[in-house]
């Protein structure tokens, strides 16, 4: 998507003759400074925070159990009877099992629900962009550039319709 909008901002300034160049008003917009510092983003972080918080903390519990084992076998196992070393080795591969088994189903959960808010914040920014670039009468309105004069730069005007405090622009 990117390299189409940058492919079609070429055609259309080497199409473009003189006079219809310098009237083609183009926009940017940093999508990264989005992501950041809109409300709806920060809003969404905190959200997930808090939903995937106590999963966390479980698997923290988790792993800091297979630590102590494991550190209670090093510097015990030697001196252990056979059979009581032999059972801590096996909960001790068991607890490393759970844990890996339960930190890739929070990774997959944690990806899951961030691409969903994800989805939900660009289909707000992409209105407010869609918005400003009709008000403002954009020909052309790129994410992506190797370099932008400032005054093209219409980031703190879509943070603003997203509900962010910004000064200036």
């Amino acid at each position: 998507m990117k390299t189409l909008l940058t492919g079609l901002l070429a055609a259309v300034v080497l199409s473009a003759g003189g006079t219809a160049a310098a009237d083609t008003k183009i926009g940017f917009v940093n999508t990264e400074r989005i992501l950041k510092e809109a409300p709806i983003s920060i809003q969404a972080q905190k959200k997930l925070e808090k939903e995937f918080s106590g999963r966390e903390l479980a698997l923290q519990k988790l792993a800091k159990q297979a630590q102590d084992l494991q550190a209670q076998l090093d510097r015990n196992g030697a001196s252990m009877p056979e059979t009581e070393r032999h059972a801590k080795e096996q909960t001790l591969a068991n607890l490393n099992r759970e844990l890996q088994r339960q930190s890739r189903e929070f990774r997959e959960d944690l990806n899951l629900r961030r691409n969903e808010e994800l989805s939900l914040i660009q289909e707000k920014a992409r209105q407010a962009i869609l918005n400003i670039a009709k008000q403002g009468k954009y020909d052309l309105i790129v994410e992506q550039a190797v370099y932008v004069n400032p005054k093209d730069d219409i980031t703190n005007q879509v943070l603003r319709a997203l509900g962010a405090p910004v000064a200036g622009n």
